[in-house]
């Protein structure tokens, strides 16, 4: 969670700091704050709410100077105020100190009871605070530079962190460390910007260092240097990013999630360039060679993911399952990582995360390496931390994700999925050659008919405007299309604030028919596919309790539209394939409901793009 956002270099900072907290607002939104080192002098800036309440507080203030440094927050300790918004400074000694930081520190409550015996005195509730206090009084009491007290300090420190700090007794530095928690540090001519991500960075320089777990960065200047928490000097890796400006702004569309929803043709398309020549047969992922062996000869695969992504390893898991023939695991990270599970040397595990920084995710991988397993990462953010702890894997090439609710991620994920899943049933001969073919050749056509999904987008709008007050929603789906159900459901949930759940259409009967009525709607993705069937039957049972019934349905069915209140037709293709056209209605249902209620779509309440914090 928590954007952090950073510069040092030639120009006045505050405005690159202020624009590098306006994109970095998807990842907190409860406050926000500024640190200027100018003059020899630290001056603070901060206040609860959004950017844009920072930016009119700080109108009429000096905001002079060539260091900064801001921060945009998700709380976790403290509520969301202006005391506990970053940064934190603390005024014992010479000089002042002042911290941003984006993670936990779990040990903070012996660490404050300790420095309150020494005299410390905190303003606010926050873990953070505890930091910048513990690095300053280890640097007065061994009187040695900032940046030996941080490393210091971040040895007696356990939990996750990503900080910067400035000293005012050394004007023209800032200190760099992470932990469990991204940051990445831009190299420009004279300048360096620090942040969470590299949409910040990418206006100025595309060249960025990421720093790894326990390494502490140095920037004196124009000088950089990298050490460890060891004190070992490390020798960092320049990396050229791919990224144009124009993917991180709106493009004229009146939301993020609204345009990331419409780029899906083209970010689904760029998921197969390269990988997939259907008129060739060929299909191949470049980043799985080392450990495709293992991958084809695995004896069980376990898929670890959160939210979404975990939405995606379940359709994942029916998919190998059927083409493969190889069992599979779709396990929440948040509970793999604290149970115990049976994990064998050589088993394989499948962690798929848009960021690559899902702290659940990152913890659950560590757990299945440690216990011998080989681990493939599925990630759209290239250098991420799970991109870097992997064995090998696959990138989604989406694109950035900006709006909190994952849409374009969820179908570059499931297309590397399934294209993993051929290679895989290819190489090991569970699939004939012309099932094979058959399927690379559709697999091209996506694109397309994600395009022709779309054209539906005024239909859904009509269907949203009758149903924006209604309380609930029930989704259901059968097959591949029940997580396709689970994630409608929770895409709904997410930024209309409207409860919806999503159920196997035939568990309706087991508990959720007891709900239905004349104001439930119900959305049932009915596709043509081998249960289709039995779902004709469900929504016949939810009709007969006068249930409103909203059918995603494949073009051309006549039977469905003569039972179902309001149809909305999609392209045909193979089931397998199928959810990656029948989640399109369910993302722009959820969007305009949400926009017809007044919600913020991109910046829902209480959430934050990237879980990077427990």
């Amino acid at each position: 969670m928590c954007g952090i956002v950073a510069y040092i270099g030639y120009r006045e900072a505050f405005p690159v700091v202020l624009k590098g907290l306006k994109r970095l607002e998807y990842r907190g939104y409860d406050s926000a704050g500024v640190a200027l080192l100018h003059d020899g002098n630290i001056n603070v800036f901060k206040q609860k709410g959004k950017v844009s309440e920072l930016e009119e507080l700080t109108a009429d203030k000096d905001t002079a100077g060539m260091i900064a440094m801001g921060h945009t927050r998700w709380a976790t300790h403290g509520a969301p105020n202006d005391c506990n918004a970053h940064p934190h400074v603390v005024s014992r000694g010479q000089g002042r100190l002042a911290i941003i930081h984006n993670g936990i520190i779990e040990n903070y409550g012996s660490l404050k009871e300790d420095l309150k015996r020494k005299g410390h005195v905190f303003e606010s509730e926050t873990d953070t605070e505890v930091l910048i206090h513990f690095i300053e009084d280890i640097q007065s009491h061994e009187n040695c530079s900032i940046e030996e007290a941080v490393r210091l300090a971040l040895t007696k420190v356990i939990g996750a962190y990503a900080i910067v700090v400035m000293d005012e007794k050394d004007p023209d530095t800032l200190v760099a460390a992470r932990k469990g928690s991204p940051l990445v540090i831009g190299i420009g001519k004279n300048e360096y910007f620090l942040a969470s991500d590299a949409t910040p960075i990418i206006e100025y320089t595309n060249e960025v260092v990421y720093l790894n777990d326990f390494e502490i960065a140095v920037i004196r200047g124009n000088t950089l240097n990298i050490k460890d928490t060891e004190d070992v000097v490390t020798n960092p890796y320049i990396q050229v990013l791919d990224l144009e400006l124009e993917a991180i702004e709106k493009g004229g569309y009146d939301h993020f999630m609204l345009k990331e929803i419409f780029e899906q043709p083209r970010s689904i398309a760029d998921c197969l360039r390269g990988r997939l020549k259907a008129d060739e047969g060929y299909l191949k992922l470049g980043g799985i060679r080392e450990y495709s062996n293992r991958l084809e000869n695995a004896e069980r695969i376990m898929i670890i993911a959160c939210g979404t992504s975990w939405h995606s390893g379940l359709v994942a898991e029916y998919i190998i399952e059927e083409f493969c023939r190889i069992p599979v695991e779709v396990e929440y990270a948040s509970e793999f990582r604290y149970r115990n599970p049976v994990i064998k040397e050589g088993d394989v595990v499948i962690a798929i995360s848009q960021s690559g920084e899902t702290a659940d995710t990152l913890a659950a991988i560590e757990l299945a390496k440690s216990k011998g397993a080989i681990i493939f990462g599925v990630c759209n953010v290239v250098g991420s931390s799970i991109a870097r702890i992997t064995h090998e894997g696959a990138y989604t090439h989406a694109g950035p994700e900006i709006g909190v609710a994952s849409t374009k991620a969820f179908t570059a994920q499931l297309t590397v999925l399934i294209m993993m899943a051929l290679q895989v049933a290819h190489k090991r001969g569970t699939m004939p050659l012309g099932q094979y073919k058959q399927m690379l050749v559709e697999l091209e056509t996506i694109p397309a008919k994600v395009e022709k999904a779309l054209e539906l987008n005024d239909q859904i709008k009509y269907i949203s405007e009758l149903f924006k007050d209604s309380r609930n929603f029930l989704y259901l789906g059968r097959g591949y299309n029940f997580p396709v159900a689970l994630e409608g459901a929770l895409k709904l949930k997410e930024i209309s604030y409207i409860h919806a759940e999503g159920y196997p259409a035939a568990e309706m009967k087991h508990g959720p028919i007891a709900l239905i009525d004349e104001e439930m709607p119900v959305v049932f993705i009915a596709t043509k596919d081998k249960s289709y069937e039995k779902i004709v039957s469900n929504i016949q049972e939810v009709r007969a309790r006068k249930g409103r019934v909203i059918a995603i349905v494949t073009e051309g069915d006549d039977i469905i539209p003569e039972m179902a209140e309001f149809v909305i037709e999609v392209p045909a293709t193979h089931e397998v394939l199928m959810p990656l056209i029948s989640v399109i209605p369910l993302q722009l249902l959820s969007y305009h409901i949400a926009v017809m209620r007044g919600c913020n779509v991109d910046q829902p309440r209480n959430l934050a793009k990237s879980v990077t914090v427990e």
